[in-house]
């Protein structure tokens, strides 16, 4: 109840994305860590309290201009009683664990009652903290806390709230992509790449397709900074992302095999594909079975190369969609080697593959309406040596 509450009202919602610790218990608003002056001029942190007004599972008005808080007497900073606010002094129970010592009362006018809970909270913090932060600048209620979801009400596939998405009131946006069921076949520099991207968007999904071991040199052009223990053990290369990601995204599925003839079929109950693997006898196989399933999918390609004493060389990002494949086999080498795969040599180097997922994943999204996408390429190269963005095959 107190995440859904805190979520579905705007000015409990506003209070938590600017930081201030917010609890619901018992039909209380508990706004913690709020700091102040007490007699002896230390700072102390203490809750401020408010009663609820409710309509549905929302906010409404707040139906009166008192506050309580558990904690000393507020002090000015020279160890002063706070007097404008002072209403009574006394322990009284609120409800079960909320036990508070003071009622104060700063009536706003000329309405005598508080637009919302944002306006009554930041106006009694203000008052409370003001002689605190006189003392020290940087002390501050916005202490912004680990939001949990509520497990009861709040269907998330994070551990954590995103506020990322709160915070800037793209939820919305973001909420198109929840039904997906992401498929990431091959976890080299790249697909690690896209896997970082992906795991911080709220897909249903995320299957990592991959039958290569974690070795130090993926250390090298990959997302985060392996240890010297984690690289000891020699992990499956998706067992090791799934443990990493997992943290954050409760939807990760490692598959820690290589997709051949036997387990192809896998891929189609995906919604979608990123097709980051080198090997591209098994590439060929995999877009027959995605475009045979009507599976969107995205193959990505970087061929990198030294010339004299520096390297140059150009990514790939081929989209393909059931209303245009043609393209494809124009774009996409199905070779093993060969002089024709200009993008078949095997320098790998981290920001480039960061890039190369970085224009993969904005054009999934595009295609998928979280961002806008008037040109409709289905084609993109990037070309190091001249920064030369291209995109071609447009619908």
């Amino acid at each position: 109840m107190s995440r859904k509450l805190i979520s579905h009202s705007a000015d409990l919602k506003k209070l938590r994305d600017e930081g201030y610790d917010l609890q619901i218990r018992s039909g209380y608003l508990l706004v913690k860590d709020v700091p102040y002056v007490n007699s002896r001029k230390e700072i102390k942190l203490g809750i401020l309290v408010s009663t609820l007004t409710l309509a549905g599972d929302i906010t409404s008005r707040p139906e009166d201009h008192v506050a309580h808080f558990v904690g000393d007497y507020p002090c000015n900073a020279d160890g002063k009683e706070i007097e404008q606010i002072r209403n009574s002094c006394e322990n009284r129970t609120l409800a079960e664990g909320v036990v508070v010592q003071h009622r104060f009362s700063a009536k706003p006018k000329p309405s005598g009652l508080y637009e919302d809970y944002y306006v009554k909270v930041t106006t009694y913090v203000a008052i409370i903290s003001g002689p605190a932060q006189l003392i020290d600048p940087l002390i501050t209620s916005k202490t912004f806390p680990v939001i949990e979801p509520d497990k009861e009400n709040e269907e998330t596939v994070f551990n954590y709230i995103d506020t990322a998405s709160s915070r800037a009131e793209i939820d919305f946006v973001a909420k198109k992509l929840e039904p997906l069921k992401i498929a990431i076949v091959g976890l080299g520099g790249t697909g690690c790449y896209v896997l970082d991207l992906v795991a911080k968007t709220p897909v249903k999904e995320i299957h990592l397709f991959d039958g290569d071991a974690f070795l130090q040199h993926n250390a090298f052009r990959s997302p985060g900074a392996p240890s010297i223990d984690d690289l000891m053990t020699k992990p499956p290369k998706v067992v090791y992302l799934k443990s990493l990601y997992s943290k954050m995204h409760r939807g990760v599925i490692d598959h820690a095999v290589y997709v051949d003839a036997g387990n192809v079929g896998e891929l189609q109950n995906m919604d979608f594909g990123f097709l980051c693997l080198d090997r591209s006898s098994a590439k060929k196989m995999i877009v027959e079975m995605l475009e045979y399933c009507g599976v969107p999918f995205i193959d990505v390609g970087m061929g990198v190369n030294v010339t004299d004493d520096s390297l140059g060389g150009i990514l790939r990002i081929t989209t393909s969609t059931p209303k245009q494949r043609d393209h494809v086999r124009n774009r996409i080498s199905f070779s093993d080697g060969g002089r024709d795969n200009q993008y078949d040599t095997n320098i790998q180097i981290a920001d480039l593959n960061a890039l190369n997922a970085a224009l993969a994943v904005i054009k999934w999204k595009k295609l998928f309406g979280f961002y806008r996408d008037l040109k409709r390429e289905h084609h993109s190269t990037y070309t190091i040596d001249c920064d030369l963005l291209t995109n071609e095959d447009m619908r």
